[in-house]
């Protein structure tokens, strides 16, 4: 054995290792006192690349939580102003049927129901002004698609969030057939004959029947002014289309020409005669007319669908997927060009998820009552529910039918809002919360610190501390056992 004193080998080493003992000591505390085990680059460079990340996906998906249930908050609160539209809707309408009661009613009482009626639309009116969400109006129409159209016959209904805004020429309109209407007429014509042997007619058109029997003695013109009565009173969305009378004698032989008020492939009605011929092929077995179609043309030049007289961009057609027109003209214009529409798109868009692009989007129509109740066929001439006038019998009736179409396109605009919240935000919450609990979950599994592990680890390195601290003193007294040699 050789003894020196210059170097202690054993110090040294005893040293290095008590040294390597105490960092990890030292990142043993560390840990346990942050909770983390990643707490700087150094202890572990790639998890901490993916711990960050993993980080900001949380932060996001925390967001978009609290940015779901704020747009929640919104729907709710547009979804609470048609509620009280559709009530005062429903109300006019009440009013509307009771001035259509003429036989009751006088001058003062068709006056009142007007008043009234003129109280709710400014009502209706100021709803869809004031109504907001923060600095977002939500019911003037400010927050959907808004279009201006040029052209003869050419109106924009309304779009959907998918359409985009069109560039400053516009989207040309382009209309390749016209809707036309169910009608049919029969191959013989009324006569004296037939009214006096007692014809029975059956008609009968969205759920409502009319029978409808000749009189003996009654001319061909009288019989058709009656058939023409019985229509209108029995609510049949029909018309009788006839030959001026001023240039037909009242016994003159006429066909019964019928003819659907609405426009369309899906409207129908049925006819029976008595009589082969008359109105039905065989008598007294109805046929079934359904013969109308609808609109066919393109909007900026992209394949559109048609029903009745509304050209719709169809799915996946591009800029204007969603975009409504109507062609209220009876002919397709001479070349198919029918006008131009301006679009601007104007929906809320909510960013619902925690990266770029992870959003939706909903266009709230107009509730104004100059933009409720368009688009319905009425001999009054209303426009929509603002021009109603209910101080005439035709009027009143007039006045129900459209109301009617005003309270459905709410109905219809607070089922859209309502499919999405449901289906678009407190579905995306469901993942969202799922999402983020997942997220969280696998960054704690990189980054969090196990504590037990952590725990029996220092104690590990705890006796490692004190017994290297033992053997240091112990190695350095190694070299005094040379004095024994100098004695």
């Amino acid at each position: 054995m050789s003894l020196r004193i210059n170097s202690n080998p054993m110090a040294m080493n005893t040293h290095r290792n008590l040294t390597n003992t105490s960092k990890t000591t030292a990142r043993n505390l560390e840990r346990l006192s942050s909770g983390l085990k990643i707490n700087r680059g150094a202890d572990h460079p790639a998890n901490l690349q993916i711990s960050e990340r993993l980080r900001a996906q949380t932060a996001g998906v925390r967001q978009a939580i609290g940015n779901s249930e704020m747009g929640v908050s919104l729907v709710q609160t547009a979804e609470a102003a048609m509620d009280e539209v559709s009530r005062a809707l429903i109300n006019a309408r009440q009013l509307a049927v009771h001035a259509a009661n003429e036989g009751v009613n006088d001058d003062f009482m068709v006056q009142s129901d007007q008043q009234e009626i003129d109280n709710i639309m400014t009502t209706i009116n100021r709803i869809a002004a004031y109504t907001q969400y923060g600095n977002n109006y939500l019911m003037d129409g400010s927050r959907s698609g808004n279009g201006v159209t040029i052209g003869d016959n050419l109106e924009f209904v309304g779009a959907t969030h998918d359409a985009k805004t069109s560039p400053i020429h516009g989207y040309e309109v382009k209309v390749t057939h016209a809707a036309t209407r169910a009608e049919h007429q029969g191959v013989k014509t009324l006569t004296q004959d037939i009214i006096d042997a007692g014809e029975q007619v059956t008609l009968t058109e969205g759920g409502r029947t009319l029978d409808f029997r000749t009189q003996e003695g009654r001319s061909v013109e009288q019989t058709l002014n009656d058939l023409n009565k019985a229509i209108e009173e029995s609510g049949l969305n029909l018309e009788l289309l006839r030959p001026d009378p001023a240039r037909t004698n009242n016994t003159d032989p006429q066909f019964i020409h019928l003819r659907h008020k609405e426009f369309g492939s899906e409207e129908s009605f049925t006819v029976a005669s008595k009589t082969a011929g008359l109105l039905s092929a065989k008598g007294d077995i109805s046929d079934w007319i359904q013969n109308g179609t609808d609109i066919e043309g393109e909007i900026n030049g992209e394949d559109s669908r048609g029903k009745g007289q509304v050209l719709t961009g169809g799915p996946g057609a591009g800029t204007a997927q969603g975009v409504q027109i109507r062609y209220s003209g009876l002919k397709a214009p001479e070349g198919g060009f029918a006008g131009t529409l301006t679009f601007s798109q104007n929906s809320l868009v909510f960013q619902i998820g925690g990266n770029a692009g992870q959003t939706t989007a909903i266009s709230l129509r107009s509730m104004r009552p100059d933009q409720l109740g368009r688009a319905v066929l009425n001999e009054s001439g209303f426009n929509s529910v603002s021009e109603v006038d209910v101080t005439t019998l035709q009027g009143a009736t007039d006045a129900i039918s459209v109301i009617d179409r005003a309270i459905d396109q709410v109905a219809v605009q607070r089922g859209d809002v309502g499919a999405f919240q449901k289906d678009n935000l407190e579905s995306n919450l469901n993942y969202l919360r799922i999402a983020h609990e997942e997220l969280t979950r696998s960054e704690s599994v990189i980054r969090d610190t196990d504590m037990a592990a952590e725990m029996a680890e220092f104690t590990r390195n705890q006796i490692l501390m004190q017994s290297g601290m033992a053997m240091l003193a112990q190695a350095n007294q190694q070299p005094s056992n040379v004095l024994s040699l100098l004695g």
